[in-house]
């Protein structure tokens, strides 16, 4: 996104010398998009930005995937992931337990109370919805609090670590794209503004405002990348430390964007997802759905009507309010429904009527649409709740009523 920014010391003009008081040069790294066409931005180091000393395997969490197979609607607890002291002894980057994936996008789940190593994921972009407590981000851009309700962009290849902070444990719910995850471009000018019809703007975004300056030799960097088209990690053991930055500017840097400044749009009858979608991704869409005024007609029906994905998986990640289409399925906080392409999905029996006359929903979700078919990873083969995808019909495979549909 073209919204330029600046921080630290930067020279007049760019690829030009840049030295400190003692006459020694700076070193410009351009960290870029898309080769030389995409966004981008420079930052002055104090060291050389690819001097490794050293480079051995990372042993990732488990990212093997299971196909849904056989076919049918799902309802992970990722709560349930998390027990005990566990938070205590976990980090957000190497205690994330993979949920969902493809091949375009992977979506995880940490409970974390430990500080992370340094990361960076030269796969794709990152966006990490905070479900609750609090963090820094420490980056080489500089440092993002981070608090309940945002959620963090760091671009492809952004070193950074994540810092908990305050008394509760810091709960993230984490998307990773394979490319880039973008505002829709129906809401950007042919510049790159945000437009007025957006349900946001650039006042709603904040990078860092300040550098990070750290020393130190012999850093150790977790880098996740994909040689040989599977997923893979390398610890890089840098000569100097990644966050010597001095200055930088540009388009491409780290943000945060809170889901409470997310400004619903509604209608006289129900509005589809796309008018609720925040961002975009290679084959994939993200989606805001949050308290908000409902649909008007004397003769509206405003919980969502019952449709088939023909094109795409429906994965939503229900963390605040009540869902008014999913009452009475066991749904709710920390929950994921997996409603995947190829037959119909809706509202639970008895939500259509019930909807009639409501004028406000007090509901909080963060929706990823993808379109191509996603796996279960071996979080999700952890928590789910096999109950689920009877709920519709009231009884199981076994032929045993089931009207509370494993709620709990």
């Amino acid at each position: 996104m073209a919204f330029y920014r600046q921080v630290g010391s930067v020279p007049p003009k760019r690829h030009t010398q840049h030295r400190d008081e003692h006459g020694a040069l700076y070193y410009e790294e351009l960290m870029g998009e898309e080769g030389f066409s995409g966004d981008s931005s420079l930052l002055y180091h104090r060291g050389l930005p690819p001097a490794i000393v050293d480079a051995t395997v990372w042993d990732l969490p488990d990212q093997r995937t299971t196909p849904n197979h056989p076919l049918r609607h799902r309802h992970l607890r990722l709560h349930d992931l998390f027990d005990g002291d566990a938070p205590a002894r976990t980090d957000v980057v190497t205690g994330r337990r993979l949920v969902l994936g493809n091949a375009d996008v992977r979506i995880s789940y940490v409970v974390a109370s430990a500080p992370s190593p340094l990361y960076r994921n030269a796969i794709g972009d990152e966006l990490v919805y905070i479900e609750s407590g609090a963090a820094i981000v420490e980056t080489v851009f500089g440092a993002l609090p981070a608090r309940q309700g945002d959620q963090v962009l760091l671009p492809r290849a952004t070193t950074h670590r994540w810092l908990p902070s305050g008394p509760q444990p810091l709960r993230a719910y984490v998307i990773e794209a394979s490319g880039h995850i973008t505002p829709p471009k129906r809401y950007l000018s042919k510049y790159g503004q945000l437009l007025e019809h957006s349900p946001y703007c650039e006042r709603d975004l904040h990078g860092p405002g300040e550098i990070l300056l750290a020393t130190g030799t012999d850093v150790e960097v977790l880098v996740k990348h994909r040689p040989g088209g599977q997923i893979a990690g390398t610890r890089m053991l840098y000569a100097t430390h990644p966050f010597d930055v001095v200055g930088w500017d540009g388009c491409l840097y780290p943000l945060t964007f809170n889901i409470a400044d997310f400004e619903p749009i509604t209608g006289r009858i129900h509005q589809p997802p796309p008018a609720h979608q925040a961002f975009e991704g290679t084959n994939f869409v993200v989606c805001n759905f949050v308290p908000r005024k409902v649909d008007y007609h004397p003769l509206s029906i405003p919980v969502p009507y019952y449709h088939s994905n023909v094109d795409s998986d429906e994965i939503m990640f229900y963390c605040g309010g009540n869902y008014e289409a999913r009452k009475g399925s066991g749904i709710g906080q920390g929950s994921v429904s997996v409603h995947p392409g190829g037959y119909a999905h809706g509202p639970q029996p008895g939500a259509y009527e019930r909807s009639i006359g409501l004028e406000f929903f007090d509901e909080l979700a963060v929706m990823v649409d993808t379109f191509r078919p996603l796996e279960l990873g071996e979080g999700a083969l952890a928590c789910e709740d096999p109950a689920y995808a009877w709920t519709w019909s009231g009884r199981g495979p076994d032929g045993a009523d089931r009207p509370g549909g494993g709620a709990r």
